[in-house]
């Protein structure tokens, strides 16, 4: 359900819900000594996540959505379009919670 920031993902041939809840990115604000949702947003907005990053942030989608898993679980996944379906899954992520980056409706 995009409309709640869920995105579904296929990791090791399962089905998975992830999402970033308000936990989920207290968690990134401080795996990346972020101080605000501000400052987390601008980071990953930059465009340049190193895998440690997408480790991180697939880690808390995935706790996000429920699912109990650890960054040593998550390191042993795979997806079936390797490194570039992760960065998919990141991006999806990331959009559903932080908004595509449209421009706001104006008034006439």
């Amino acid at each position: 359900n995009r409309r709640r920031g869920e995105v579904a993902a296929r990791i090791d041939g399962r089905d998975y819900t992830l999402c970033l809840t308000l936990g989920a990115l207290a968690e990134l604000e401080d795996a990346f000594a972020a101080d605000d949702l501000g400052e987390l947003a601008k980071r990953f907005s930059s465009g340049r996540l190193s895998a440690r990053d997408m480790l991180r942030v697939i880690a808390a989608g995935l706790r996000g959505g429920g699912h109990a898993v650890s960054e040593e679980d998550v390191r042993a996944m795979r997806c079936d379009e390797g490194a570039a379906g992760f960065a998919r899954i990141v991006s999806a992520l990331l959009t559903a919670t932080f908004g595509g980056g449209e421009e706001p409706a104006q008034n006439p």
